[in-house]
C-alpha cells in the first residue's frame, strides 16, 4: 500500500488532533461541572443564611434574594407540619404559581446536600427546582422552593464550556490547515525532484534550479545536480571511448592494407636510391623516403588510437626526439615555404632533459602537435619549437605557430576525437597527443598569445639518483 507524504503527515496529526478534541471535551465537561458546583454553592449559602435568619421571609425579602441570585423563590406552608405563625398562602416571586412542586429534597439544617435536580415548568418557563424545609423560627413550618431558570443555567454552562471548546477547535483547524499546506509544499518539491531524475534518466543532464529554503530537500537537489554533472562526464567519457574503439576497429583493416602499399613503395624507392648512389638526383629520393616514413607513422597512429597496448618505460632524450621529428618535417616545410625553427635551450649533442617513457609513442605525440602547427601556420608562416626544464621534475615542450588559431566553435573541444576546424582534417592528431601525454603522467594544453598559438606539453622527467 502506497502512502503519500501528505497522508504520512496527516495521520500523526489526526491522532494528535483526536487527543486535543478529547482534552477539550474533558475540559469543557469539567468547566460545566465547576459552574454547576459554583451555582449550587451560591444557592446553598442562601439557604443556610435564610434558615438561620430571625426575620420572616416576606415578598420583599424574596425579591431581594432574587436580585442577588437571579433565581425565583416560593415560600409555602408545610402540609406535613403546620405552624401557627406560618403564612397561610404562598409567598412567591414567580409570575405564575401553577408550578408542579416537587417534594422537599432536604431540610434547612442539611443545606450542604442541596442540588438542582428537578425540572419543572411554571408560566411556560422551564426551571430547575428544589425544595428545603425550614426548621427555625420565625419561618418554621414552611418550605422554601428555589426556581432557577433553565435558560440561565444553559447560558452559564455554555459560558464555561465555550473557551476550551473554541481553543481546541481553533488549534485543531489551524493544525490541519498548516499540515495540508506543508504537505502540499513538500509534495510539489518532491515531484520536482522526481521530474528532474526522470529527465536525467532520459539523458538531460542540465542542472535544476535549487528549491527555496535551506533544508534537506535543497541538499537533495544539490546532490541531484552533482549526480547529473558526473553522469554527463561519464557519458562523454563512454562516448569518446566508444568512438575510439570503433575507430580502432575500422581503421585496423584499412591501415594494414595501406601500410602494405607504403612498405612496397618504400622498398622500391630504396632500391632505386641505391642505384642512384652518388648521382645528383638522389636527394629527391631521400625526400620521398622521408615522406613515405611520415605516411607510415600516420598509419600507425590510426592503429594505436584506442588501443591499450603495453607501454615501454625507458629513458628518452627529449632533444633527440624533437630533433628527429623536426628533421622529418623539414622537407614539407621547405616545400610550403614555412620557417621551422627548433631551439633547444641546452646545447650539445645528447644533452637536455631526459623523460621516462615509450620513445615511439612520444615521437607520435611530438609529430602530431608539430604537424598540426605546420598545417595551421600555412604557406609563408612560421613554427617554433622549444624545450626546457620548467619545474622540478617536469619538462615543458612549447610549439608556437603564426596561424590564426582554432575557431570558437572547436576551441573548447580541441582535444576530442573528430573535432577539427580544417576542411580536410580528421580531428585525431591532438586526441592522440592528449592520450599519449596522459598515459605518460603528463598533460597538454593550448593558449592564444597575441598573434600566435602556443601548445604546451608537460612531461615528467626521469628520476635521477
Amino acid at each position: 500500500m502506497r502512502w503519500s507524504i501528505r497522508f504520512q503527515l496527516l495521520v500523526p496529526l489526526l491522532t494528535l488532533l483526536l487527543g486535543v478534541v478529547g482534552i477539550s471535551i474533558w475540559a469543557a465537561l469539567a468547566s460545566a461541572e465547576r459552574a454547576r458546583h459554583q451555582l449550587e454553592t451560591q444557592l446553598r449559602d442562601i439557604v443556610r443564611t435564610v434558615n438561620q435568619s430571625t426575620f420572616p421571609l416576606t415578598e420583599n425579602v424574596l425579591r431581594q434574594m432574587k436580585g442577588f441570585s437571579r433565581a425565583d423563590y416560593l415560600l409555602a406552608p408545610d402540609p406535613a407540619r403546620p405552624e401557627p405563625d406560618a403564612p397561610r398562602h404562598p409567598v412567591t416571586t414567580l409570575h405564575a404559581a401553577d408550578a408542579d412542586l416537587p417534594p422537599p429534597a432536604t431540610d434547612g439544617d442539611a443545606w450542604h446536600d442541596l442540588s438542582l435536580d428537578r425540572r419543572v415548568t411554571a408560566g411556560g418557563v422551564a426551571y430547575l427546582c428544589t425544595g428545603v424545609r425550614l426548621r427555625h423560627r420565625p419561618n418554621d413550618g414552611t418550605i422554601l422552593y428555589i426556581f432557577y431558570p433553565e435558560s440561565l443555567w444553559r447560558d452559564a454552562l455554555w459560558a464555561a464550556v465555550r473557551p476550551p471548546l473554541t481553543l481546541g477547535a481553533f488549534a485543531g483547524a489551524a493544525s490541519v490547515v498548516l499540515t495540508f499546506a506543508l504537505g502540499r509544499r513538500l509534495r510539489r518539491r518532491i515531484h520536482e525532484l522526481v521530474r528532474r531524475t526522470r529527465q536525467i534518466a532520459a539523458g538531460d543532464f542540465s542542472p535544476m534550479p535549487l528549491p527555496g529554503g535551506d533544508d534537506e530537500l535543497r541538499d537533495l537537489g544539490r546532490s541531484v545536480n552533482e549526480m547529473a554533472q558526473r553522469l554527463a562526464q561519464y557519458e562523454e567519457t563512454v562516448r569518446r571511448t566508444e568512438r575510439l574503439r570503433l575507430l580502432g576497429q575500422v581503421s585496423g583493416g584499412l591501415a594494414h592494407q595501406l601500410r602494405n602499399g607504403v612498405t612496397g613503395a618504400r622498398l622500391a624507392v630504396q632500391l632505386h636510391a641505391r642505384e642512384c648512389d652518388g648521382r645528383a638526383d638522389a636527394e629527391p629520393l631521400t625526400v620521398a623516403l622521408r615522406q613515405l616514413a611520415l605516411v607510415e607513422m600516420h598509419l600507425k597512429r590510426f592503429l594505436d588510437l584506442g588501443r591499450s597496448s603495453a607501454m615501454r618505460r625507458e629513458p628518452c632524450p627529449l632533444h633527440g626526439l624533437l630533433g628527429e621529428t623536426v628533421e622529418l618535417l623539414r622537407p614539407q616545410c621547405r616545400h610550403a615555404h614555412i620557417e621551422l625553427c627548433w631551439r633547444p635551450e641546452t646545447a650539445g649533442a645528447g644533452a637536455g632533459p631526459v623523460v621516462l617513457g615509450d620513445a615511439g609513442q612520444l615521437g607520435h605525440l611530438f609529430l602530431n602537435v608539430i604537424t598540426n602547427a605546420v598545417e595551421a601556420a600555412g604557406p609563408g608562416g612560421w613554427v617554433e619549437v622549444r624545450a626546457a626544464e620548467k619545474a622540478p621534475g617536469r619538462a615543458v615542450v612549447e610549439v608556437l605557430d603564426s596561424g590564426p588559431g582554432p575557431s570558437p566553435e572547436v576551441a573548447g573541444r580541441l582535444f576530442e576525437p573528430f573535432v577539427t576546424g580544417k576542411r580536410e582534417g580528421v580531428g585525431l592528431g591532438l586526441a592522440v597527443a592528449r592520450q599519449v601525454a596522459e598515459a605518460h603522467g603528463g598533460a597538454i594544453r593550448w593558449r592564444r598569445d597575441a598573434d600566435r598559438t602556443c601548445f604546451e606539453i608537460e612531461l615528467p622527467l626521469e628520476k635521477r639518483e
